[in-house]
């Protein structure tokens, strides 16, 4: 009999939990594909390796953006892929459980259940990531008490005011990690004149990015190519720069978090200053964000030890207990 799999189909990653075995893929939501044939040439690490460094002919693609599918056939075929490493077949159909960014639409969320149904789910159901993250970072979300969750994914950021096993408020943004790397595209090219690639601006805001000033900054050489002449060339950036890059992206998140905030019930608000806000996703894990908002809310910040697979380990904690957990589900009717 298939295993019961939880799946927290990012924009930046994909992970997949199945039940009694906990995570067994971590892989980048990255696909290369043969645009000739169609013919899907490799996934994850090994096509996240290829981004901007393949024929004309050969192409790799992110299928998801902004927590939203942008090429059915090709997220059908990554998902399939993604079911069979983690030893799915056609005569042991599993049951999966997908977490989806609570800023997708309606259309986008059954494009997400039909999508893994196509690629051998026998059902699917859908779990928020707020929700899964607070219950991956072992928040107490049953009590009558406050909890507060900031996501910040690829593509999303989410920021959610949780209690007695339901979400009071919700603000979710399109902004996210792969917009902090697309600003340090554009400064770079701005002020210096120079192209760089995705990954490179990925490895720029990892060196020496950062949300609030820190200690021990040092700067880092960047190499790219010059627009005038084409040729390679090589500047060095500072921690101040990438800051004043980054600063509209951040400013949005931290905005987020500030309307999140005013929009809680003053009793749960109250519950916060004790409890705290948590940090969980990728782009949480920026140098100094924790600090920025901690200074700009008045409330405590904490980044959960896992913060990448948070939410997966939530979705996992679901299937694990589905039974007492079962109203956390997206659906009128679960089979869970």
């Amino acid at each position: 009999m298939a295993r019961d799999l939880a799946i927290d189909l990012g924009t930046a990653n994909t992970l997949v939990y199945a039940k009694g075995s906990g995570i067994v893929l971590n892989e980048p939501t990255v696909i290369a594909l043969n645009e000739k044939t169609r013919d899907v040439l490799a996934m994850g690490h090994e096509a996240w390796q290829m981004i901007g460094r393949t024929p004309g002919y050969i192409v790799a693609m992110r299928p998801l953006r902004g927590g939203a599918i942008t090429d059915f056939e090709i997220t059908q075929r990554m998902i399939s892929l993604l079911l069979r490493r983690a030893g799915v077949s056609r005569f042991n159909r599993p049951r999966v459980l997908i977490c989806v960014p609570s800023a997708i639409t309606e259309v986008e969320r059954r494009a997400v259940i039909e999508a893994s149904r196509r690629a051998g789910a026998a059902d699917s159901q859908l779990i928020e990531q707020p929700m899964a993250a607070a219950i991956g970072a072992g928040l107490p979300i049953h009590e009558p008490l406050g909890n507060m969750v900031v996501d910040i994914g690829g593509g999303t950021t989410e920021t959610a005011v949780i209690s007695l096993g339901g979400i009071v408020h919700l603000e979710a943004i399109r902004v996210g990690s792969f917009d902090v790397d697309a600003a340090i595209q554009t400064y770079v090219r701005r002020e210096y004149g120079i192209a760089i690639g995705e990954r490179t601006a990925e490895e720029i805001k990892v060196a020496i990015g950062s949300a609030a000033p820190t200690e021990d900054e040092v700067k880092a050489e960047v190499r790219g190519r010059d627009l005038m002449s084409g040729l390679p060339k090589t500047v060095i950036l500072s921690p101040e720069e990438v800051r004043d890059a980054i600063e509209e992206q951040v400013g949005a998140i931290v905005a987020s978090v500030l309307r999140c905030l005013g929009q809680a019930p003053p009793e749960l608000a109250q519950d916060l200053i004790s409890q705290g806000i948590h940090l969980v996703g990728g782009g949480g894990m920026l140098r100094g964000l924790d600090v920025r908002l901690a200074a700009e809310t008045n409330v405590p910040v904490h980044l959960v030890d896992a913060p990448l697979e948070c939410v997966c380990l939530g979705a996992g904690k679901c299937i694990e207990a589905y039974e007492t957990l079962k109203v956390m589900f997206m659906g009128p009717s679960s089979r869970y």
